[in-house]
């Protein structure tokens, strides 16, 4: 991947660069990398492993930049190999800013400054960019229409109340869920939505916001973004300063377009709800499940914003999430060490116990499995008998190497060493393409159960990473859909390190 980068820089700039270091992509399966020239100017090289979403990021930087807007520059990109050069904007997030400055309970006026000249930006992204935005290659939805609301919904159901062990009644929620949705699809949605418009995602450069990872943008209502920055969990922004915010953002809303202000505020509200639960969904799922301490971490302060939204009142009668929400205050998660605890919870078959009555409830289930073909085809004993098997075998064997050979899919050398290889990467675009095309009418012609193998020789290095890798892509991409990952062979590997 790295030698692609470098081919790729050389290809746009006439030479090669002096370094290239790694950079850290927190909530993203991309790889990025610092690529530093002799005169110490850099570029960031990515590798995105999913392609709908990189032509969707490519695109909407050329259109927003059309408009003047504050996003990266693409120097040159192979979407062919999931390849880009960008701009290199530095390492100064607007988070960064506010957590090095904070000190006690007041706001640092230097950051306060700096979220006004963001919210002052942000109409103009939402109104502007969106007039110059091609939707048809918007990923996965071209709207935030109800479909994309009851993704999050469920999102929050499956990834954090079940990883939680929150209890609930799923038909009474499930009715919640619907009152909501029928109360946010009253506002208007024909303006760009960012979607992940949080302090995380605007750079700070020469004191000015600068955006970054705005690929799940699409058409939506005003109120969600600034939602998402007024309600980011960690940032923990007092609620006169909201208030504030609030204002000053719909002042500049006006100068572009005409709205009833009070109308405005109240789906607002609907807005900063389901904001709320996507990212409670999105701490579940990456805390949880995928260990990553840095978003458990962001569960208390997302319950203290549960608790203010209870303070204030739901925006309509909601009375299940009411009495979830109230639960979810009470529980031992708003302290950070027992955080951690839950998300400690031992795993089996792939999912935490805390889902295991998940996989009984209706929808669609996808049970991955990786196996040796020395032992013949793993057995199919699901309602319908569908699905696919893969035979990784045609693949270079990381396994026929002495430093490989005590490993497993699992580990990252093993990792390292596939994806170095061109083959691996135009044999996972063959299976998603299958696998998600399956999925998606399983779901829609109401199956219950689909089944996909991969096999190699031994059952150890490709068929695991395989597995893996489309279990966490099926993850991310159908929340409502139970993966269940199996390792046939798993007790035959070589004691782990």
């Amino acid at each position: 991947m790295k030698s692609q980068l470098l081919s790729l820089y050389q290809q746009r700039f006439g030479h090669r660069p002096e370094a290239i270091i790694d950079l850290r992509a927190h909530g993203s399966n991309r790889k990025l990398f610092r690529l530093i020239d002799q005169d110490g100017t850099s570029v960031v090289g990515v590798f995105g492993p999913d392609h709908e979403e990189n032509r969707a990021f490519l695109s909407y930087s050329r259109a927003l930049r059309s408009v003047g807007l504050p996003v990266p520059e693409i120097h040159i990109a192979d979407e062919a190999q999931g390849l880009y050069l960008e701009e290199d904007l530095g390492d100064i997030t607007l988070f960064d800013a506010l957590a090095a400055a904070r000190n006690g309970d007041e706001f640092p006026p230097d950051v306060l400054e700096h979220y006004r000249r963001v919210v002052d930006l942000l109409p103009v992204v939402q109104v502007d960019g969106g007039r110059a935005i091609d939707y048809s290659v918007a990923y996965p939805s071209a709207e935030f229409d109800r479909r994309s609301m009851a993704w999050d919904l469920n999102y929050f159901k499956y990834h954090f109340l079940k990883l939680a062990g929150i209890p609930f009644n799923e038909a009474r929620l499930q009715s919640d869920f619907e009152r909501l949705c029928d109360f946010l699809l009253t506002a208007d949605r024909s303006h760009f939505l960012y979607r992940d418009f949080q302090s995380r995602n605007i750079m700070l450069r020469g004191g000015e916001p600068w955006l970054i990872d705005y690929q799940g943008g699409r058409r939506g209502a005003l109120q969600y973004d600034i939602a998402s920055l007024l309600y980011d969990a960690k940032a923990d922004l007092p609620e006169p300063l909201r208030e504030e915010l609030l204002g000053r953002y719909m002042d500049a809303l006006a100068d572009r377009v005409a709205f009833d202000r009070d109308r405005f505020v109240e789906e607002y509200r609907g807005y900063v709800l389901i904001r709320i639960l996507q990212a409670l969904g999105a701490y579940g799922y990456r805390g949880f499940f995928e260990r990553k301490p840095l978003f458990l971490a962001s569960v208390p302060y997302a319950i203290r914003n549960i608790e203010r939204v209870l303070e204030r009142g739901l925006p309509v009668d909601l009375p299940e999430l009411r009495m979830v929400f109230e639960r979810i205050a009470a529980s031992d998660l708003r302290d950070p060490g027992m955080v951690a605890t839950v998300g400690n919870a031992p795993v089996a078959e792939g999912l935490p116990e805390a889902t295991a009555a998940v996989v009984e409830d209706d929808g669609l289930t996808v049970t991955v499995r990786s196996f040796s073909y020395r032992r013949g085809y793993p057995a199919e004993n699901s309602e319908h008998g569908g699905g696919f098997v893969f035979d990784c075998r045609s693949l270079h064997n990381p396994g026929r190497y002495e430093p490989y050979k005590a490993l497993c899919g699992l580990d990252a050398e093993v990792v390292e060493f596939l994806e170095r290889e061109e083959s691996v990467e135009a044999f996972w675009d063959g299976v998603r393409a299958l696998v998600d095309g399956a999925v998606r009418a399983y779901m829609e012609r109401g199956f219950s159960n689909v089944s996909v193998a991969f096999g190699c020789t031994g059952g150890q290095h490709r068929s695991v990473y395989f597995a893996e890798r489309l279990s966490r892509h099926l993850r991310k991409e159908y929340p409502t859909v139970r993966v269940v990952l199996e390792h046939r062979e798993k007790e035959r590997w070589p004691a782990r390190r």
